[in-house]
């Protein structure tokens, strides 16, 4: 080229100024062109520019003018491709205003090649394009990574044997020896290689990452435990919002995921990490929607996760509520009845442990104690307990307070032992010692009412039998009676004593009942005299 001089200072990025001659740019970059216009030509006087924003620092502007020198020629190789193609986009030289070579172009040929680098010089690619993520390099990134998932995808089908914890067990028909624990081993470290290699890239590349692989169909399990790997090896030196950044980036791939791949063990893993973070909502939503899906798997020391800062209960009462609101809201039929009674008995033993609180407030308690529909539950009575606990601890609540936690009981699904403890225990309001009487009678009359054709007479006289029965419906009725006289009912509550006399009336008349139908039955079988084969037949009413 002939000589030249140097018009033109470059100041880029403040990194270092460049002397150079503004004709030979201008060949090249359409930006200095449009720039400088038709006075582009002869050496009329110094000018500076100065670029803010430069791809490359000086380092990629240097490259750009090794090309401008060489007339349009320079060695481009994985390690400056992606430096090049910024730096040729940013000064506008895709279309040459001199018939020229076009670095762009060049930059795109070498791009093609990319099938052909090694894995070396792919990371060294991916390496230099994150340091120069600019606007328009999305497409090289994006390019850039697609190789690298390829790659991954090869190296996984090649491997004799997937990761452990896939499914499919057709792999078993190839060279691998299922019952070797070290032959997994072996090969399950083949496919997490890569992990360590891939550890540079920011969590923005990481999500461009993931969701090519799963795009490729890579293994979610291999890919939820790499997330995990690299959110446990950036921590150490990441700041508190940059540990923020990673662990959302983990929350929302594994949201992208099969959830069958993700473990609810993994999940509250995740969940533990995010306390003490300012996640955002969204991701802390995915997270709890995730957990609530999977919360029949859970166990009781995963939900006892402490409050946050400033709030005076002892464990998180409000992220179980939340989690019970996802576990609900799956969709119709998602949720089996197995499911159901599972979370209902998990809830239960964590209402258990929380009732000792006393900072527990009514309201989230009965919140609790009412999440779940009737049918999640074929028992109350450890509900029961959990309750007796917690009026034992919160002594100071009001009538109505009290009778507010009772309304989370079915007393229909207490056990005749449960009933017998509630009819008796002052800690709980009259109204509901009386409600538990009442289903007491209840299970009461269904062991009283026994239909003829169910139930043979045994070999012993039913008048004999009778009397047993008879002492047995006195001492209940004594008990009834024994149990009204321990309420505590306050001489105006007419309606209450009503209540109670006429349910002791019903228990009486079921009495009356019973002697009747054993003094006929006497009546039939003295008539028969030895007829022993139709005595045999009649129904069993005394027992």
């Amino acid at each position: 080229m002939e000589a030249c001089c140097c018009n033109l200072e470059v100041d880029v990025n403040g990194e270092e100024t460049f002397m150079v001659d503004k004709t030979v740019i201008t060949q090249y970059s359409s930006k200095f062109a449009k720039l400088f216009g038709k006075s582009s030509s002869g050496c009329t006087g110094k000018l500076k520019v100065i670029f803010h924003d430069f791809p490359g620092g000086a380092e990629g502007f240097e490259l750009m003018l090794k090309f401008c020198y060489n007339n349009g020629t320079t060695n481009i190789s994985p390690s400056n491709l992606f430096l090049a193609r910024s730096a040729a986009e940013y000064m506008d030289m895709k279309e040459p205003v001199a018939d020229v070579s076009n670095l762009l172009e060049q930059t795109e040929k070498s791009l093609q090649e990319i099938s052909y680098w090694t894995w070396s010089e792919l990371l060294i690619a991916l390496k230099q394009c994150q340091n120069l993520l600019v606007a328009d390099s999305s497409v090289m990134v994006e390019r850039c990574l697609d190789s690298v998932v390829g790659r991954l995808v090869l190296a996984s089908e090649a491997s004799p044997c997937p990761s452990t914890s896939s499914t499919d067990s057709s792999w078993i028909r190839f060279s691998c020896d299922s019952k070797s624990t070290e032959s997994i081993k072996t090969n399950f470290s083949r496919s997490i290689w890569w992990f360590e290699d891939l550890l540079f890239l920011s969590p923005l590349l990481v999500v461009m990452l993931v969701k090519s692989m799963l795009s490729r169909k890579l293994d979610h399990v291999v890919i939820g435990r790499f997330l995990l790997y690299y959110q446990k090896a950036k921590f150490p030196t990441s700041t508190m919002d940059e540990k923020s950044k990673i662990i959302e980036m983990v929350i929302d791939m594994h949201y992208e995921m099969d959830q069958s791949s993700v473990s609810c063990k993994i999940l509250f893993g995740i969940l533990r990490v995010t306390l003490g973070l300012n996640i955002s909502k969204y991701s802390r939503n995915k997270l709890e929607t995730m957990i609530g899906s999977q919360l029949d798997q859970a166990t009781l020391d995963n939900l006892l996760v402490p409050s946050p800062y400033g709030i005076s209960y002892l464990y998180d009462v409000n992220l179980v509520l939340r989690f019970l609101k996802a576990f609900l809201h799956q969709g119709n039929g998602l949720v089996t009845p197995i499911q159901m009674r599972k979370v209902a008995s998990l809830i239960d033993l964590y209402i258990a442990e929380i009732a000792p609180d006393p900072c527990l407030k009514t309201s989230k308690f009965l919140a609790l104690a009412t999440a779940l529909p009737d049918s999640a539950r074929d028992s109350y009575d450890e509900l029961y307990h959990a309750m007796d606990m917690y009026l034992e601890v919160h002594t100071q609540l009001s009538q109505e307070e009290r009778l507010k936690i009772c309304c989370g009981l079915n007393y229909e699904k207490l056990s005749p032992q449960t009933c017998s403890h509630l009819s008796q225990n002052t800690k709980f309001p009259s109204k509901t010692t009386v409600q538990a009487l009442i289903s007491k009678q209840s299970k009461l009359k269904n062991l009283l009412h026994v239909t003829p054709s169910t139930t043979p007479c045994n070999d012993s006289p039913c008048s004999s039998s009778g009397a047993a029965q008879k002492g047995k419906k006195d001492k209940i009725n004594e008990q009834v009676v024994l149990y009204a006289d321990n309420f505590d009912l306050s001489a105006d509550n007419e309606k209450l004593r009503a209540h109670l006399r006429g349910m002791q009336w019903r228990v009486m008349e079921l009495e009356k009942f019973c002697r009747k139908m054993q003094v006929q039955m006497a009546k039939i079988t003295k008539s028969k005299g030895s007829g022993h084969s139709y005595a045999k037949s009649l129904p069993k009413f005394c027992s």
